[in-house]
């Protein structure tokens, strides 16, 4: 079937993570509606990766597009430097109240201090961007010059931009741009490693990033939860910032609203996007306490936090994300989005016994298949395989990470789609656990 726009594509559209030497021609969607994607052709695939993460509730919830519309109807879009909007300050007093727990659960004596100011930005790589940049100049502000590095983990992925790439694993992504990016030290998630990295840059360390719980395209790599209470012991020792990047993890994709629930912390700075808006819209958010805010806070102008976007805080953005957090509120989505995980991995236990199976883990919705590999992470041989059995299914939508294959579909997924998205993870890895 010949669709004239795809020709326009071929010619003009440059794709994210593509090889255009190499890849295939991209799926020619032109509708959604829950869990299924619509094809030009009148195939449907089940989107079992809710298209990169984002999508949370299903593809066109009408109380999501009500919001859409009725938001542009009234106000499109305002710059957010000199001029403020409804919409943007309810989701960022909404916002706060439910981060609100994890410094209560984190210290019941109330000594913790909790997140209170929300930083808007367009995406999850803007968010950690603004929190890296923040972390560091809080420090500079409180006459910490010497506070000039971060620690990350070991396979993080933190996102595109200069900063987020900096926190990133160099390799497979960024190795060629290592001369433009600043130093960063890696651990693994082992308070051991963390505390001899703080010993070694004793009163160095701006902050520590990390993705809590699942680190996504190091390929939905999960730890326990103990390390990160631990964690932020150190760096309440070390004099550092927690940033917690729940880009991937936030809004119940792990079982709760926020992934450090489970680890009962409260970071200093948290970085929000994908599900924000349901999937809906691109929107950020960089939660920070007060104490952070008010190191910007001066007479003096050269003092404030030099950051922003034309589109920040967009109202349309804010409006839908506000409907998304009702919707989860009303409908329990961390809870939907556990069960619908633990019906995948059940549906998929018996290939734990299969020597060519390295680990079948979850954590809430997120199912990850690891597959035995010479070679693994992103660029495994073993990937290729994976991404053409994937391109040939017919009635879902999966796009491995190397040598893991997982799955991550949206709140509105049935029992019946979990079990075709069982089907189709088989179909994808048996021929390969056959051979």
């Amino acid at each position: 079937m010949t669709i004239d726009w795809l020709k326009l594509d071929s010619k003009h559209c440059w794709h994210p993570f593509t090889q255009h030497g190499l890849d295939p021609e991209p799926l020619p969607v032109i509708g959604a509606q829950g869990a299924w994607l619509e094809l030009a052709n009148g195939q449907r695939l089940l989107d079992g990766i809710s298209s990169w993460w984002a999508c949370l509730h299903g593809h066109g919830h009408p109380r999501l597009v009500k919001a859409i519309t009725e938001q542009a109807a009234q106000l499109d879009h305002v710059l957010f430097a000199g001029c403020a909007h409804e919409p943007a300050a309810r989701l960022s007093a909404e916002l706060v109240e439910h981060a609100a727990p994890l410094a209560s659960q984190a210290s019941p004596s109330g000594s913790q201090e909790p997140l209170a100011r929300v930083f808007w930005s367009d995406d999850g790589s803007t968010a950690v961007e603004v929190a890296l940049k923040a972390a560091y100049q809080s420090h500079l502000r409180n006459g910490e010059t010497s506070r000039t590095t971060f620690i990350a983990l070991e396979g993080a992925y933190h996102g595109d931009t200069v900063g987020a790439m900096s926190a990133s694993e160099p390799a497979p992504f960024f190795e060629e741009l290592s001369p433009f990016l600043f130093h960063v030290v890696r651990v693994k998630p082992n308070p051991e490693e963390l505390a001899e990295a703080f010993a070694d840059l004793e009163g160095r360390v701006a902050a520590f990033i990390f993705e809590p719980l699942v680190q996504g395209a190091a390929g939905m790599k999960m730890y326990d939860s103990s390390f990160l209470k631990e964690a932020q012991g150190l760096c309440q020792e070390n004099g550092a910032f927690m940033i917690a990047d729940e880009v991937l993890t936030g809004f119940g994709r792990t079982g709760t609203t926020f992934a450090c629930e489970q680890a009962n912390i409260s970071p200093d700075f948290l970085c929000l996007s994908k599900g924000l808006t349901g999937g809906t819209m691109p929107l950020a958010a960089t939660l920070c306490t007060e104490a952070i805010f008010q190191s910007f806070v001066s007479d003096e102008r050269t003092q404030a936090f030099f950051h922003g976007h034309t589109y920040t805080a967009n109202p349309i953005g804010c409006a839908v994300a506000l409907e998304s957090l009702r919707i989860l509120r009303e409908e329990n989505t961390p809870q939907k989005l556990a069960a619908i995980g633990a019906r995948i991995e059940a549906g998929l236990a018996d290939l734990r016994e299969n020597p060519r199976v390295k680990d079948l883990r979850r954590r809430g919705g997120i199912v990850a298949l690891e597959l035995q590999a010479e070679k693994s992470g992103y660029m495994a041989e073993l990937g290729s395989q994976l991404r053409t059995a994937c391109r040939n299914l017919d009635s879902v939508l999966l796009r491995p990470l190397g040598n893991v294959l997982y799955a991550m579909p949206p709140a509105c997924t049935t029992n019946e789609e979990c079990d075709r998205v069982v089907t189709a993870m088989q179909q994808v890895v048996n021929p390969l656990l056959d051979s």
